[in-house]
């Protein structure tokens, strides 16, 4: 049985960059780069400047260049909100 997707949001201090449905995100945290996939544990972690990889249901990939911001993780829902974002 396939899992659900990941709903994604990456939002900038002044407008949303972008959101949809992915299969995994990797992000760069002051703590070192992380993946998420469908069904990952609550997590809230900090940014560090540098790029979120959205792989999308479709298997087409975004990049979005965010910088100071947090990852929340909960439910299959991914936010990422950043001081500055834009896609790449």
């Amino acid at each position: 049985m396939a899992s659900a997707p990941l709903n994604v949001s990456v939002v900038a201090a002044d407008h949303q960059v972008w959101a949809g449905e992915a299969t995994m995100v990797i992000a760069r945290t002051v703590e070192g780069e992380i993946g998420i996939l469908a069904g990952h544990e609550p997590l809230l972690a900090i940014l560090a400047n540098g790029e979120v990889r959205v792989t999308l249901t479709d298997g087409s990939k975004i990049t979005a260049a965010a910088d100071d911001g947090f990852l929340s993780v909960e439910n299959n829902q991914v936010t990422i909100v950043a001081r500055k974002a834009e896609l790449v």
